[in-house]
């Protein structure tokens, strides 16, 4: 007959340490998560930067055209 009561009635709630335990896993989680992001948009970033100062260096090399035939005014 027990056995009958202890389907209807709902399971207790577990502990609390349980659910703190889980936050403070998933909270850890997202931050290993954002901080990767982080190292990858910034390593993104370094090469992006490094690509235009070398086209820079390049453009700087070649001839101003546009400031040549300006001056032929």
């Amino acid at each position: 007959m027990l056995e009958g009561f202890q389907q209807i009635f709902p399971a207790p709630p577990p502990p609390a340490d349980i659910f703190a335990t889980y936050q403070i896993t998933h909270q850890f989680y997202r931050e290993a998560q954002a901080r990767q992001e982080f190292q990858s948009y910034c390593e993104w970033y370094r090469q992006t930067a490094k690509l235009h100062q070398e086209e820079l260096a390049k453009m700087q090399g070649d001839i101003n055209l546009f400031g040549w035939f300006c001056r032929r005014r």
